[in-house]
């Protein structure tokens, strides 16, 4: 090839970088597909929906929101695993999927390997509530009370090896008690067992409305925060149990190979979408607090969360039935 054939190539390249920059940086060019494993109307579909309708008109393109629920969101991630990473199909996640059923069986992806994390939505409130006939009013009174009377105190959760199931366990193996696990088709069904003092606590979300009009009794906020609500009501590692009081958290993953700067992107728009007082009104008017973790620090609570549920899980023998 003589020079002035080379010369008139190097320009023509010179000539298509602008323009091959520009397709790089255009993203999205079309509609975006979000893949709730989950049904619509819960916190998982609540908080996606309220978050991705903001990043929509962000970006300029409608995001579709696909539910496939069933297995505990095994069939919704085992779709978004199967797509073409090419930056237009992301995945909600929760605390279950990625830190505590992989504990319990066999999940049909890998957590670490086939997802990237893009960032953390928002967090369920939830508190630690006992029925009024329970003779206490802070952690530390119930502790001892649980203590006087083993084996006598029965806590409620929404399911066998489910996050308010294993916050009990936490709390039984921080402060040594011996309390009874009796799990629930649900968090509603249980709550009314609260209520009926079938079950003496519970700590999940649904006990709020109850604590708010006064027919069950809140002990504890879960979680490292205040509710806005209750702002006297004290949290769990304010009264000196660092473990117990974790919460439900919700967020965006990407299947693996998806180019870099959809990612970069996404995670830029959804921490805008967030940071808006709006979104953040309409996320605790679901009883959702909004909670951003970029994809670095979303990826190491997924690690550290990983690995404090596997701990709780084997350390009280608990099993998925």
């Amino acid at each position: 090839m003589n020079r002035r054939a080379i010369a008139a190539l190097f320009a023509a390249a010179i000539l298509a970088a602008p323009a091959l920059a520009a397709a790089q940086s255009d993203w999205p060019t079309r509609p975006l597909r979000v893949i709730v494993p989950y049904p619509p109307g819960g916190p998982s579909d609540s908080s996606t929906r309220i978050v991705m309708e903001r990043v929509s008109a962000l970006l300029g393109q409608s995001v579709v929101i696909d539910n496939k629920a069933g297995a505990g969101g095994m069939i919704g991630a085992e779709a978004a695993k199967s797509v073409t990473p090419d930056g237009y199909t992301f995945l909600m996640v929760t605390t279950a999927m990625m830190c505590i059923t992989r504990h319990l069986q066999p999940i049909p992806f890998d957590p670490e390997k086939d997802f990237v994390t893009v960032g953390r939505m928002a967090t369920s409130w939830g508190a630690m509530a006992v029925h009024p006939s329970l003779p206490v009013k802070t952690m530390g009174e119930f502790v001892a009370y649980a203590k006087a009377n083993p084996g006598k105190i029965n806590f409620g959760s929404s399911g066998q090896a489910t996050i308010t199931h294993l916050i009990g366990e936490m709390l039984k193996l921080e402060a040594g008690l011996d309390m009874v696990h009796v799990p629930y088709k649900g968090s509603a069904p249980a709550t009314q067992g609260l209520l009926a003092n079938q079950v003496q606590v519970q700590f999940d979300s649904t006990v709020l409305p109850h604590v708010r009009a006064g027919t069950l009794r809140a002990l504890a906020m879960l979680g490292d925060a205040r509710w806005p609500q209750m702002p006297d009501l004290a949290t769990t590692q304010e009264q000196g149990f660092e473990r117990t009081g974790a919460q439900s958290w919700f967020g965006i993953v990407a299947p693996a190979g998806t180019p870099q700067r959809a990612l970069d992107r996404m995670a830029k728009v959804m921490a805008q979408a967030i940071a808006e007082t709006d979104t953040q009104t309409r996320l605790d008017n679901a009883g959702l607090r909004p909670t951003w973790l970029d994809p670095a620090a979303f990826r190491a609570t997924i690690t550290t969360e990983t690995k404090m549920y596997g701990e709780i899980i084997r350390k009280g023998n608990i099993t998925a039935q």
